[in-house]
Parts: structure tokens; sequence; C-alpha cells
């Protein structure tokens, strides 16, 4: 069984990014997570870390879909 919560290098080798950048992502809300324990270790569900993911493919393809290739000549 696959554990519920993540730790923040959990999630930085799945992101595969930098341990500072998840950090950057929590504090300004982008990825929620919770402090638990009472040295207040953040935490990250697994399930909202795939709930970000799939956010992120929706807005990549909005962004691809407004901003098309068009006659590149690469020459």
């Amino acid at each position: 069984m696959t554990a519920r919560f993540m730790t923040m290098q959990d999630v930085a080798d799945e992101l595969a990014v930098s341990l500072s950048q998840v950090y950057h992502m929590v504090r300004s809300g982008e990825l929620p997570a919770i402090k638990v324990g009472g040295r207040g270790q953040w935490r990250i569900e697994r399930a909202r870390l795939e709930d970000y993911i799939e956010g992120k493919y929706a807005e990549t393809a909005q962004w691809v879909r407004t901003n098309p290739l068009i006659d590149r000549d690469d020459t």
C-alpha cells in the first residue's frame, strides 16, 4: 500500500525538481500541504499532488492551444 502523505523530498524526487522549488510551491499556496508534529514538518497528501499534476497538464494544454507554433523557418 502506498503511503498517504509524502515528505517534501519525496515530492521533489517525484517531480524531478529541487527541494527549494517544492518549498516555494507550498509556501506560495500553489501546492497544498500540511504541517504535522511538534517541529511542524511539511507533508503533502499524494492525492493532492496528483491533483496538482493534473492541473498542470490542463494549464499546459491551454497554453499550447493559445500559443501555437506558426510557420517557423528552422533554417
